[in-house]
């Protein structure tokens, strides 16, 4: 049998770090799918706020590391603390959406434009390393 990917040597165990950018990930599909008016069946509903609640307490303790360390750049800088900033307010909104309770126009946009600009900060200013897993083909 042909075995393709890599081999185990060349794979390195999972870092909190990785699986933080998973659920970041599955989280914003999942915020866009709310906008493609995708049903939010139970299921999705338990993984929706479960993923939330990771990504919201991940990224408390990533901005407070980050902030202990202060060894960026002020460009960067920027940018990490607006990433650090939005990604809690995602998951508090995407929590809300599970749970019904995203109504009205104005909410709506909020997260719309909450979800844009955390996709323009990971492909365009956000460096973290290994985040090469995020490059769909």
């Amino acid at each position: 049998m042909i075995r393709l990917g890599p081999t185990s040597i060349d794979m390195r165990a999972m870092s909190s770090d990785d699986i933080f950018l998973s659920r970041l990930k599955l989280l914003i599909i999942m915020a866009k799918a709310y906008f493609e008016n995708c049903p939010i069946g139970n299921y999705r509903k338990t993984a929706i706020i479960e993923n939330a609640r990771h990504v919201f307490y991940h990224s408390l303790q990533l901005a407070s590391s980050e902030a202990q360390s202060g060894i960026t750049s002020e460009v960067e800088t920027g940018a990490e603390q607006e990433f650090y900033q939005r990604v809690p307010l995602l998951a508090v909104m995407a929590k809300a959406m599970a749970e019904n309770r995203l109504t009205g126009n104005y909410k709506k946009k909020a997260l719309q434009d909450n979800l844009d600009r955390i996709c323009e900060i990971l492909i365009f200013s956000f460096h973290l390393k290994g985040v090469s897993f995020l490059k769909v083909a």
